[in-house]
């Protein structure tokens, strides 16, 4: 797909190849999911601190948020690659359940959070597993595709911000917020997820659509051409977002910039990145998807590397709105790549895997770049970010070109 092609042909409207009655309770659940996955996770932390437990318990718990999941990452895509996708979410949403109510009746010690949270990991895992592949079945098309997996990745963003609302308005003005009122929220947005899922039906005949198209080996599947590189690309676009969040305030105290200036710099990226995944539709359309691809991986690479650099202040705000609208685009390019080159009955599996990944990732680079850090400054982590995604994109070059050659 060409610029000039593009400009002679204007697309069809991707309202024909979305499947409204599919989508519609999609969002809405997504929405609700996180919601509680964010209150639930954010109230845990408030409750290791009136236990008056060890700080570690913290580290405990995000360990058992992710170390769960990962293991049972891909006998849930097995499952959602049998025909199960929307069991899989009526099941993770079940488990969000039975752990919000965990959290809010049952008395706490840390062994218990730590069990709790595990559950609210693994249901959070169900859940995105199997919206992710109804997200493909809800389109008729690559561009209804791209676009569901956009309003996706919105929602999913909606639910994550809409907790520190809820938080600071329960929490009146208090340094530790009502914990047990924070569960009762979780419980209701649990609730809520577990009721709108019912409105994913299953694909008619599904399962034997799934028999009569066989099965991948998971080392056959991780051998697709092109796959690995979507899969890692998505883990360090992630894993960029979150650095930023993480370590952007660290970076303003070590260069003397005050916290109202990075918290307008972490609004503007937040911004930027939900914007611009409202409208990377039309972008794929006017550049082409790799183009993009290739555009919003090496621009946050630069843009990494600059702000390692000891530059102006007033540099870093469009600095991080590059940040935003290309970790933004990239992180939804990078999963409907996953989607597109994963054959169709192992999608779930691969799915799986991107998650899996993910999760890894916000544990591993985190605290390598944290080592790096302890030496170099705040400054070193971003410059690590920026050579990982610069490979990054080079994996993913090298693996459509490998794909394109035996295409």
């Amino acid at each position: 797909m060409t610029i000039g092609a593009d400009m002679k042909h204007k697309p069809p409207s991707i309202l024909g190849e979305i499947d409204a009655r599919l989508a519609t309770p999609l969002m809405v659940q997504t929405v609700f999911v996180h919601l509680a996955v964010t209150i639930g996770r954010v109230a845990t932390s408030y409750e290791v601190v009136q236990l008056e437990l060890s700080v570690a318990w913290v580290g405990a718990m995000s360990a058992a948020f992710s170390i769960l999941p990962a293991i049972l990452a891909v006998p849930v895509g097995r499952l959602i690659d049998r025909g199960h996708d929307s069991l899989a979410t009526w099941i993770g949403s079940a488990l969000l359940v039975v752990a919000c109510v965990g959290y809010w009746l049952i008395p706490p010690s840390g062994a218990m959070l730590m069990g709790e949270t595990a559950l609210l990991g693994v249901g959070q895992l169900g859940c995105m597993a199997g919206h992710q592949v109804i997200a493909v079945r809800a389109t008729r098309g690559p561009r209804g595709r791209d676009a569901i997996f956009g309003y996706h990745m919105v929602a999913i963003a909606g639910g994550q911000g809409l907790a520190p609302f809820i938080i600071a308005w329960v929490s009146g003005g208090a340094r530790i917020p009502p914990v047990h009122t924070l569960y009762v929220v979780g419980v209701v947005a649990s609730l809520a997820s577990l009721a709108v899922g019912f409105a994913l039906r299953p694909a008619p005949n599904a399962r034997e659509a799934a028999r009569a198209q066989g099965s991948t080996g998971l080392v056959d599947l991780m051998g697709v051409k092109g796959l690995m590189a979507y899969v890692m690309a998505s883990i360090i676009t992630i894993t960029g977002l979150d650095v930023i969040v993480v370590y952007l305030p660290l970076l303003g105290v070590e260069r003397g910039i005050d916290a109202g200036t990075i918290g307008v710099l972490m609004t503007l990226r937040a911004v930027s990145s939900m914007a611009a995944r409202l409208v990377y539709v039309p972008l794929i359309d006017w550049l082409g998807r790799m183009p993009l691809t290739y555009m919003t991986m090496l621009s946050p690479a630069v843009a990494f590397a600059l702000v390692a650099a000891p530059i102006p202040a007033w540099l870093m705000y469009p600095l991080v709105i590059v940040l935003g609208v290309g970790l933004g685009i990239s992180a939804t390019l990078t999963l409907s790549g996953v989607v597109e080159v994963a054959p169709p009955n192992a999608r779930g599996t691969a799915i799986s895997l991107r998650l899996t990944g993910n999760r890894a990732g916000l544990v591993v680079i985190p605290f390598l770049a944290g080592l790096v850090a302890t030496s170099t400054g705040v400054g070193g982590v971003f410059l690590i970010v920026s050579a990982i995604l610069l490979g990054s994109t080079g994996g993913v070059w090298a693996g459509r070109r490998r794909a394109d050659y035996a295409g």
